[in-house]
């Protein structure tokens, strides 16, 4: 057996078999590439899902852990310390908004948006306690905890795990009228992704958003825009909702915010939202925690030269442009996103997107399937022109050849 071939049979004998990843095992990586156990470079494609938006290895965020390792990690909550403030604050800032409450994967932080929804929605809005309802929209992807998959429409990731969460109400995405249909008195909050990615980087109709936007703040309800994916210049802005000019009441962020070194997450709002909170009502032991607000500060920093959301525009529009030749004449039946992230159906009889993933890999490139047929790409904003295109030429071989 290979070195990859014990490995991956010592994971699979001791680990739960709740993924099913591609057998390369990653022993380092920098910048856009990765490197595995057999000394084989592949090009990732993937990103971490947006959690490696600037790169493997990114040396400022290294420098930022590096000199907070030496310092002091973890305080929790019971004392503060002296990153947090400046985290929060310039989170706010970015965001365009008041208060932050850190977490740190990006289900606690979708999980602390709906705590905080219900919450203003019987304190402020008046809601009847018990009967606050959520609308969300179907083919989302929030987190897999039990209250998320609740309400979502992916039975993988529902089946067998009932009894599920009431209060929420799903909607077709990126219909407007259907979410005008749903809203009622006992409604505290929409949820929605602004691009779905895990469904395969459904990009809604224009307007929608911005008519969300405008039905939510006429209803007295809630918008909160999950941005786990689509935020932090994925898509060539800091947030997607930008490209609508539209500001939520809550923003929900992770992956990128971590900068690929530590889990941060954080709900973003204003402080007549997440002003309701006491003392002892939420909290985690890590959320906020000295090592995470370092990393952080330093992403936020990165993100306000506006560099970063360049890139994503103009290699995003290249992107774009070389995807669009592959379509309507043979192995793609689709392609879809916004900036440096697209989805691509496969079209029937030119294989899975499993198989075209694995044929991907054979050509050192690192993608992921999902629904099946489709293959995501999103590449670190990091990559160079030339990696992107000798990557699109591997995609073009395995599909075209």
């Amino acid at each position: 057996m290979t070195t990859t071939d014990t490995s991956i049979a010592a994971a699979e004998a001791h680990s739960a078999h709740n993924y099913h990843p591609l057998p390369v095992v990653v022993a380092t990586a920098e910048g856009a590439w990765m490197t595995d156990v057999e000394g084989r470079r592949y090009l990732d494609m993937l990103a971490g899902y947006s959690a490696l938006n600037f790169g493997h290895g990114n040396r400022r965020l290294l420098d930022a852990a590096r000199a907070q390792l030496d310092r002091v990690t973890l305080t929790s909550r019971a004392f503060h310390h002296d990153r947090f403030a400046d985290f929060c604050t310039q989170l706010a800032e970015l965001c365009g908004m008041e208060m932050v409450l850190p977490m740190n994967t990006g289900a606690e932080a979708v999980e602390t948006a709906v705590k905080t929804a219900r919450k203003w929605g019987y304190k402020v809005k008046g809601v009847p306690d018990g009967r606050a309802k959520i609308v969300v929209a179907d083919g989302n992807f929030h987190g897999r905890t039990t209250t998320i998959i609740s309400f979502s429409t992916d039975q993988e990731a529902r089946a067998d795990f009932g009894p599920y969460t009431p209060g929420f109400e799903i909607v077709p995405y990126g219909d407007l009228a259907a979410i005008e249909a749903a809203v009622d008195e006992h409604t505290v909050a929409v949820l929605l992704e602004p691009i779905q990615g895990e469904a395969g980087v459904l990009v809604p109709p224009p307007g929608y958003l911005a008519g969300v936007r405008a039905l939510t703040r006429e209803r007295n309800v809630l918008f909160i825009a999950d941005e786990i994916q689509s935020g932090l210049g994925r898509t060539g802005r800091t947030f997607a909702c930008e490209h609508e000019d539209v500001v939520p009441d809550m923003y929900v962020l992770g992956k990128a915010l971590g900068g690929g070194v530590v889990p941060v997450s954080a709900v973003v709002s204003s402080a007549a939202v997440l002003g309701v909170y006491r003392p002892g009502e939420h909290g985690s032991t890590f959320g906020g925690n000295p090592l995470a607000c370092a990393v952080a500060l330093e992403v936020i920093a990165m993100l306000r030269t506006g560099e970063y959301q360049q890139r994503a525009t103009e290699l995003g529009d290249h992107l774009h442009h070389e995807l669009g030749l592959l379509t309507g004449s043979g192995p793609v039946a689709a392609v879809r996103g916004r900036g440096l992230w697209a989805g691509i159906d496969i079209a029937p009889g030119h294989g899975t997107g499993r198989e075209v993933s694995e044929r991907l890999m054979d050509r050192r490139v690192l993608v992921k399937d999902t629904h099946g047929s489709t293959i995501r790409l999103a590449p670190p904003l990091v990559i160079s022109k030339e990696d992107l295109d000798w990557g699109l030429e591997q995609l073009r071989a395995v599909l075209t050849g």
